[in-house]
């Protein structure tokens, strides 16, 4: 039987990992999200919030150049940044819970990259900034002077991690299975839908 890996790229405050909780939930499969970086800080033995912001300072391909060429003796993993070798250790538990498990949904960590090759169904779930500030405030208990920058620093960080990872864009909606405005659909309805339409998508697919 076919694998069930959906994955999910969000805007800041779009209700990206709710909404992937629900179609989980909906499925009966797992949801990992935070816990891939909690996985890979537990294996190296760093705390999850250095790793994170480690993502925050994705060098230059320029300056990852004048870094190898300064370490020729070390190997490519060692003269690695640790934001770059975040994104290997991350990319290897993610794989490891694709051959271990049949069905999962994965939000962020540039699951729509890592798992394309194993048939994964990719989603980008968006909205308004109007929206995402009021749910940043009300949900996330931002302080309501601080939410659009508190907003813009995730994005670009989100954006950033992903682009130069991928070689993608992160905000191109034409690499999507699936794109989906939260703000005018609302949490449950952007479940609903990606349970449908990953359901009719893979019955394409089965053998």
């Amino acid at each position: 039987m076919k694998k069930t890996i959906i994955t999910i790229e969000r805007q800041y405050g779009s209700g990206g990992s709710i909404i992937g909780k629900l179609a989980a939930e909906k499925l009966g499969i797992s949801c990992y999200n935070r816990q891939i970086l909690e996985m890979t800080a537990e294996r190296c033995g760093i705390a999850p919030e250095y790793l994170e912001s480690a993502e925050e300072n994705v060098p230059t391909s320029f300056l990852y150049s004048l870094l190898l060429s300064a370490n020729p003796g070390r190997t490519m993993e060692e003269n690695l940044p640790l934001s770059d070798k975040v994104f290997l250790m991350e990319s290897r538990i993610i794989n490891e819970i694709a051959d271990n498990e049949k069905s999962f949904v994965l939000v962020g960590r540039c699951g729509s990259y890592i798992l394309e090759d194993k048939g994964c169904f990719s989603v980008y779930i968006y909205a308004n900034p109007e929206y995402r500030m009021k749910r940043a405030i009300k949900e996330y208990e931002i302080n309501e002077n601080k939410a659009e920058s508190v907003m813009k620093k995730a994005d670009k960080r989100r954006e950033t991690f992903y682009n130069v990872n991928t070689g993608r864009v992160w905000q191109d909606k034409d690499q999507y299975s699936l794109c989906l405005n939260s703000a005018e659909l609302g949490d449950e309805l952007c479940a609903e839908i990606i349970v449908k339409a990953y359901t009719e998508y893979n019955a394409r697919f089965a053998d």
